[in-house]
Order: C-alpha cells, then sequence, then structure tokens
C-alpha cells in the first residue's frame, strides 16, 4: 500500500483530496494544524491517521515527520489567506501567510525529500492558486506566496527527475469552500459571471486532479501546474 501525506487534511480541498486517495489504495496521513477533531473523524472514515503538523513551525514538522516515516506521495495543501489592501496587511500576518503557504511547504518537502531521493521514487503536488500565475487585488501576499510555490514546483522538478520523483502544481480557480464564505450572495453571482463554464469549482475537482497526477497516468508528467479554474484564467 502506498503512503500519503497531505497537509491542510481537514479543510475542504483538503479533505477530498485524503478521501480520494484513499478510495484509489493510499494510506493516507490526514495533516492538520488547529481542527483536530474533524481530522480525526476523516481519518477514521478512511482509514487512515490523523496527525499534527503546523507547517509554519520547524519543530511540529520535525516531529510530524519522526511519527510518519516513509511516504509515497506529499501533498502540499495547507494554506491562509488575507483579502485587503497591501498596506493594510500587517508584516505579522504577511509573514505567516509565506510561512505556511510558501516557507512551509517548501520545509516539509526539505524534510521529506531525502527518503524519496534514497529509493528514486516519490511523487510530491502543491496545491498553488490561479492567483499565483496571475496575481489578485487585495490579495498581494498572497499572491507572491502562491507565485513562490509555482516557482518552487518548476525548479524542484528539474532537481530531482534524475532521482525518479515527480514534482507538479495544481492550480484552483474559484472552489467553493469555507474559505470563500465571506462572499455575499451578490458578490458570488458577479465572480461565477467571471467563469467561462459557469459553474463554481468543488473540491473533488482538485481532488481528482491530484489523484491523476499521482498515478501512472502522469508519469511522464513533471514541473507543470495543472489549472483547475473552469477557464477563469486561460
Amino acid at each position: 500500500m502506498k503512503i500519503a501525506l497531505v497537509t491542510g487534511g481537514s479543510g475542504g480541498i483538503g479533505a477530498a483530496v485524503c478521501r480520494e486517495l484513499a478510495l484509489n489504495g493510499y494510506f493516507v496521513y490526514v495533516g492538520y494544524s488547529s481542527s483536530g477533531e474533524k481530522a480525526a473523524r476523516l481519518a477514521y472514515e478512511i482509514g487512515g491517521e490523523a496527525i499534527s503538523i503546523d507547517v509554519s513551525d520547524k519543530m511540529s514538522i520535525n516531529s510530524a515527520t519522526e511519527n510518519i516515516g516513509v511516504l509515497d506521495l506529499l501533498v502540499n495543501n495547507a494554506g491562509i489567506s488575507e483579502i485587503d489592501l497591501f498596506t493594510s496587511i500587517s508584516s505579522y500576518k504577511s509573514n505567516m501567510i509565506m510561512n505556511v503557504n510558501l516557507v512551509g511547504a517548501m520545509e516539509l518537502t526539505r524534510k521529506i525529500l531525502p527518503q524519496m531521493i534514497n529509493r528514486k521514487s516519490g511523487c510530491i503536488i502543491n496545491v498553488g492558486s490561479m492567483w499565483g500565475e496571475v496575481g489578485a487585488s487585495c490579495e498581494v501576499d498572497y499572491s507572491a506566496s502562491k507565485a513562490g510555490l509555482i516557482g518552487f514546483t518548476k525548479a524542484l522538478a528539474k532537481e530531482v527527475a534524475p532521482s525518479g520523483i515527480r514534482v507538479n502544481c495544481i492550480s484552483p480557480g474559484f472552489i467553493m469552500t469555507e474559505m470563500n464564505s465571506r462572499f455575499s450572495t451578490e458578490d458570488l453571482e458577479l465572480i461565477r459571471e467571471e467563469i467561462p463554464l459557469g459553474i463554481f469549482g468543488e473540491p473533488r475537482h482538485i481532488a481528482d486532479a491530484v489523484a491523476f497526477l499521482a498515478s501512472e497516468k502522469a508519469e511522464y508528467i513533471t514541473g507543470q501546474v495543472i489549472s483547475v479554474n473552469g477557464g477563469m484564467v486561460i
């Protein structure tokens, strides 16, 4: 049985990814930072294990990875955002966004990678954002962190390809999760009108893309950004 770790595993996208990977035969570690009960329930449902991991904290990363052991798949999904003017975002909040969305993913990958290199096998999937591709007004720090994740994906893919390790990035569009519950009905309608397919994305759309990239069907795909956005960004 292959083994996967999904950070931010108790959230909307993360939970869908965990369920889909379990259906595809993975034993899944459901990584969580604060939602321990949700993660435990999900882990019980899919036959996996909930594991506490705050990717912004190196000590938490070290502790979690010691308990996990060998991984076949790492999904860097943990992420936070803040909508406000760039000049209104505090340095503390900006640092948190960078540490969770980018630096945390890099540090966790750095910790996991040696055992993948030793086995000449492994798959890493980073969950980015369409705003990392084109930028979003009032989400400058978030956009910068996700743009960095794309650069990280491409560079690392080149470095570890000779070791048989694939690294790709999923770039979601507007996905209906709790993160987007802040929008009013009117705002949601305006956003929907900007999506060529005319529908909002669902967590399962991202989960399907992750499952594909993790599978043998994607064995010749690495260093790529797979956009799942209904045509909102082309």
